[in-house]
């Protein structure tokens, strides 16, 4: 079994939620790391998502939350809706 991980960025211009984390989270750039194991057919060869985790930073430590992507994806069209300039 092989496992790819994709590093991308999200960035919400306004304070967020999500379920799998407790509380508003602050506006900013946060890491979303993408876990995909490798399917290989005879054909093709298919990677399935296993995992999707963002880094929440805080003054003293990282944390690692394993997130629902749907979610995510709510959450920044969320944030997009919102016109929030940081203003």
């Amino acid at each position: 079994m092989s496992i790819r991980t994709t590093r991308t960025q999200v960035t919400f211009k306004a304070p967020f939620t999500l379920p799998e984390l407790r509380g508003l989270q602050p506006a900013g750039t946060y890491e979303v790391d993408t876990d995909e194991e490798c399917i290989e057919g005879n054909e093709h060869t298919v990677y399935l998502r296993v995992a999707t985790v963002l880094q929440v930073h805080s003054l003293r430590s990282t944390r690692f939350v394993t997130i629902d992507p749907a979610g995510l994806k709510e959450a920044l069209e969320r944030d997009a809706a919102t016109g929030y300039n940081g203003n």
